[in-house]
């Protein structure tokens, strides 16, 4: 049997692994960061409903400008944004290969500060676009002198932040970057794909596009319009940028169906986003409960948590699947995350990891008598 090793695959891309989330039919999953909320029955009811009218006409091209979901998305944002500002895709993801395929590519590089949301490397090793990773500070942030020196020192091309972080939930002071935009000529992304579980009253980077055409604020509504399995990316920026995304784009990239879903969800934005007050409330239950478990945390401002203290990761991790329950280990030693899920999930976790908590200090407590 051929093996990948066996084909002309490009240099840059032998011995690199691609994303890897465990995709476990388990009865608890909070390893992803999805949305754990169904979809409330009236807004499915009128999704449906869009998507049937779409069905009507599927045999023709859809809208390849999908003009309605750019005003759509403009409206949501506000900030004076119109549909010129507005770009979209089938996830974030996607939005962000766009963008490297037109600001990266061989040749350039891209700046990161990790750990980071590991799509972003693997993006650009897909788009053949240098991943640079700098360091962050303390506690996982990012100082605008910190982030002024990674990029004094190595000069890339793009620079992505994520807003809030990915995977800590670190949040990222505004100050952080304007410096980094007055610092270069380099185009610079702000994911903030978990933005709307970010304290409501704060600002984010949207209030900082007047007159920086090279900043760019990527989106998504899988986290909190509940629409991982719908795939709905954009981004907000200077015009110039959206033509540039028409560059490298295939044609039709958003079909139909996607445009009317997501234009449907979008008209019922109330209803969908009452479930990010619930699940703030369960990653802050998360924050304050984890630590008497004996697990520190680490401040976030997103739908899931970072806490440490876990001296075998992945035991912990295999352990809490014996209980049908999946979490994520992302490899940072004694640390595993975990996502807000609903009330009685978050409940069933807390119970679980309080019941083999106490099993492995009654075993090591044994140990030490035997011994």
């Amino acid at each position: 049997m051929t093996s990948l090793d066996d084909l002309p695959i490009r240099d840059d891309l032998r011995g690199l692994s691609p994303y890897g989330a465990p995709q476990k039919h388990v009865r608890i999953q909070l390893n992803v960061n999805e949305n754990t909320h169904p979809i409330p029955d009236a807004v499915a009811a009128g999704i449906s409903q869009a998507i049937a009218v779409a069905l009507a006409t599927v045999n023709r091209y859809p809208d390849r400008e999908f003009t309605e979901l750019r005003d759509s998305l403009a409206r949501y944002l506000g900030h004076r944004l119109t549909r010129d500002n507005i770009w979209a895709a089938n996830g974030s993801n996607e939005i962000l290969q766009q963008f490297l395929q037109a600001f990266g590519g061989p040749g350039r590089s891209v700046l990161g500060f990790r750990p980071t949301y590991s799509m972003h490397s693997i993006i650009a090793a897909g788009t053949g676009t240098r991943w640079i990773a700098a360091e962050r500070d303390e506690e996982y942030r990012i100082s605008p002198e910190t982030a002024v020196r990674a990029i004094e020192r190595e000069n890339p091309d793009v620079v992505f932040f994520c807003a809030p972080n990915n995977p800590t939930g670190t949040p990222l002071p505004l100050e952080t970057i304007e410096a980094a935009y007055d610092a270069t000529d380099a185009m610079i992304v702000v994911d903030e794909a978990y933005v709307e579980f970010a304290p409501a009253a704060l600002p984010t980077a949207l209030t900082l596009l007047p007159g920086r055409p090279r900043l760019v604020v990527s989106r998504t509504m899988s986290k909190a319009f509940a629409f991982a399995g719908a795939r709905v990316g954009y981004l907000a920026a200077d015009p110039a940028v959206t033509d540039a995304m028409r560059l490298v784009r295939l044609p039709y990239h958003l079909s139909a169906l996607t445009q009317a879903a997501a234009i449907a969800a979008l008209a019922h934005t109330p209803e969908m986003l009452a479930m990010v007050d619930d699940i703030k409330a369960q990653r802050d239950r998360l924050l304050d409960e984890l630590p008497k478990l004996g697990y520190p945390v680490h401040e976030s401002w997103s739908n899931f948590v970072l806490f440490g203290g876990v001296d075998d990761p992945h035991a912990l991790f295999e352990r809490l699947l014996e209980d049908d329950i999946i979490i994520r280990d992302l490899g940072i030693p004694n640390h595993l995350r975990v996502s807000a899920g609903t009330e009685s999930e978050t409940t069933e976790f807390l119970d679980a990891l309080a019941r083999i908590t106490a099993e492995q200090a009654a075993s090591r407590s044994i140990g030490r008598i035997g011994a």
